[in-house]
């Protein structure tokens, strides 16, 4: 079979890789030195939602986890919809833990996967402001193990700063594993987090 996918053009699909997520900490120290974007502490993942109660379940699963911390002062997750029908969680740290906020997410992906939700799993994605108000997301796309740039483009309805997506292409090509085929690169309008 392998000889007839390879005359074909078929090609395996690539494994999520959620330990990716933790090369962000190191992204976030490349993309502030190298571009002057700076964290803003807030993050997110997207997924299809799925009726029933297991998922149901799940769900508050993720919060009771995430909330945790709440009556510490940490800030507690919100839940939202887009335009689309796709779910979003927000978590949000402070903006100069990362790792914290790596750790949030990957423990949100990582309950979905588990619970055998992987394949309603999209993309997760992390949130920087230059001192200009810029705003840049760094995006991990759960089905391709992968990570792009999506900078909205200030003031300007849907229009992105490709240049800036691409000079952090350049930027951080040896921090992460970076989306070869740029027609992935899908943007991700009024995502929670950016």
């Amino acid at each position: 079979m392998r000889l007839l996918d390879a005359i074909l053009g078929r090609s395996k699909p690539v494994r999520p890789d959620l330990d990716r997520l933790f090369g962000l900490p190191g992204a976030a120290v490349s993309l502030e030195a190298g571009a002057g974007f700076t964290p803003t502490g807030r993050g997110s993942v997207c997924f299809a939602s799925v009726e029933g109660g297991a998922f149901s379940q799940l769900q508050r699963d993720v919060r009771e986890l995430l909330d945790a911390d709440t009556e510490r002062g940490g800030v507690p997750v919100e839940f939202s919809q887009d335009a689309y029908g796709y779910t979003w969680l927000l978590a949000r740290q402070r903006p100069d833990d990362v790792a914290s906020l790596v750790n949030d997410l990957h423990a949100v992906n990582s309950l979905l996967q588990d619970g055998g939700f992987g394949p309603q799993l999209l993309c997760s994605l992390i949130g920087f402001q230059d001192a200009a108000g810029r705003s840049l997301a760094l995006v991990y796309l759960y089905k391709r193990g992968t990570f792009y740039p999506f900078a909205p483009l200030p003031g300007a309805a849907e229009k992105r700063d490709n240049a800036l997506e691409l000079q952090t292409r350049a930027l951080l090509g040896d921090d992460l594993r970076i989306e070869e085929d740029l027609s992935r690169w899908f943007p991700v309008w009024g995502a929670p987090g950016l």
